[in-house]
């Protein structure tokens, strides 16, 4: 995993570097590193002319290294103030590359760039000016950049909000600064090979077995794909309810059925889950009379890990006048509306923010879904998944997703693991998918093809 560093932690790991190296060197380490990413995109120096942008932080100074530096290989370079620029490259020699060193990550308030004409490509120090390091928010009118070069790690802004938009390819640059512990992390392709356990080969079906206690009568789709996608995603067995339904009634699937009654459900699905290692409740299950209070109820009484999802949160009430009580680890994962009902107010800019605030209130590991979807348990680590696609914005896939951490927990990771895991194969099996047209219902086989490598780690 990747570390990602808010913009107080990063000043102090700044803090801790000065105390041994002078400020004087790391800022030539950056700006090297900021010459060597103008150097790949120009694919040379000699005769390129180079446009600087140089505010006067470390951030611009940081570019004025590289500009001399790109200078002595035979650049055309010319340095100008953040105001000092009119349209870059729409009156005389066409310019090559544009470096954006004008603020950094710790920028305040509103900053209108400077325009380029079209074509030229700009290369952004540490992050685009004017997007707020720790939101991803766009003060003003920023200047889009074709690549980032970052030092030491990743911070949230690039990875959230318009930052993710505006930042372009983005490079970590290691300068030699101690990092320490992060509370963040980027979860990248390999953790699944690390982190996933393989199959016992001496196990059977109920050492991965999985509860799904969804849907409602005549509203059987929801629990079919998330029991789909347990299985596909490595539950051996998978148990499935539907509150009211009969088992005559239940969806065709592999799963095997639970008659559960319309009233007092909980208890009955208690008892099926003493011999499962996870339960999934929520997608589909509706919102009639008395949903909220079974809901809690199986939430407070589970011996295993439980997902909530869906019709499961909007019924839970608001998290922060009245907390969960659970005997056992629970993941909430909720959508920006989902959010709003069990919080109060929408999550706003800040996503890794959010998914702490609501961590916290509940007790409970919190999954805020969205481009960039964050993780986060209630000590407030904070683990983030990039890997979604605008395909994946499709009625039931969430209902896949809730089906894929249940049978991660199942498979014995721990919570945070098993949300942030499963939000970036989730998010890998839509990149697989139709990019026009895919439906939830393809999306159960591509989580299978991701865990079984598809040219990336196989993981079972």
């Amino acid at each position: 995993m990747q570390p990602v560093l808010t913009v107080a932690e990063m000043q102090r790991v700044d803090a801790r570097a000065q105390a041994e190296t002078p400020l004087e060197e790391l800022v030539a380490r950056a700006g090297t590193a900021v010459a060597v990413a103008a150097l790949d995109l120009l694919g040379g120096a000699y005769g390129r002319r180079v446009v600087v942008i140089a505010g006067k932080g470390n951030n611009g100074a940081d570019g004025r290294v590289a500009a001399g530096l790109l200078a002595r290989r035979g650049a055309r370079v010319t340095v100008v103030g953040p105001g000092e620029a009119g349209v870059i490259g729409a009156d005389g020699p066409p310019v090559d590359l544009v470096i954006d060193a004008a603020f950094g990550t710790g920028f305040r308030g509103t900053y209108d760039a400077p325009r380029v004409a079209a074509g030229v490509p700009v290369l952004a120090v540490d992050i685009p000016s004017g997007v707020a390091g720790d939101t991803g928010a766009a003060g003003g009118a920023v200047l889009p950049a074709t690549a980032t070069v970052t030092f030491a790690a990743r911070k949230p802004g690039l990875v959230q909000g318009d930052g993710v938009r505006l930042a372009g390819e983005v490079t970590v640059a290691d300068i030699g600064l101690p990092l320490g512990d992060a509370w963040i992390a980027l979860v990248e392709d390999a953790d699944l090979a690390d982190r996933l356990p393989p199959r016992d080969p001496g196990g059977n079906k109920w050492a991965a077995a999985v509860l799904v206690a969804a849907g409602s009568p005549g509203m059987t789709g929801a629990a079919a794909l998330c029991a789909a996608a347990a299985y596909r995603a490595g539950s051996g067995m998978v148990r499935l309810g539907v509150p009211g339904g009969s088992l005559e009634d239940l969806p065709a699937t592999e799963a095997v059925g639970v008659a559960l009654p319309g009233d007092g459900w909980a208890d009955v699905a208690l008892e099926v889950a003493a011999r499962c290692r996870a339960v999934v409740v929520g997608p589909g299950l509706g919102r009639a009379k008395g949903t909220g209070a079974q809901v809690r109820w199986l939430v407070a009484r589970s011996a295993c890990p439980v997902v909530v999802d869906a019709d499961g949160l909007s019924v839970l009430g608001r998290l922060d006048a009245r907390p969960l009580e659970a005997s056992a680890p629970v993941v909430l994962t909720p959508h920006d509306g989902e959010f709003e009902r069990l919080i109060g107010h929408p999550p706003g800019p800040d996503r890794v923010g959010a998914a702490r605030h609501l961590a916290r209130v509940s007790g409970a590991v919190a999954l805020l879904k969205g481009p960039t979807t964050a993780v986060a348990d209630p000590s407030g680590r904070v683990l983030l998944a990039t890997a979604g696609t605008p395909a994946l914005a499709s009625a039931g896939t969430g209902d896949v997703l809730a089906g894929v951490i249940g049978a991660f927990l199942a498979r014995g990771v721990p919570p945070l693991e098993a949300a942030a895991l499963g939000a970036h194969v989730h998010g890998r099996a839509g990149a697989l998918g139709h990019p026009s047209g895919l439906v939830a219902g393809d999306l159960p086989d591509l989580v299978a093809r991701v865990l079984d490598g598809d040219g990336r780690h196989r993981t079972s």
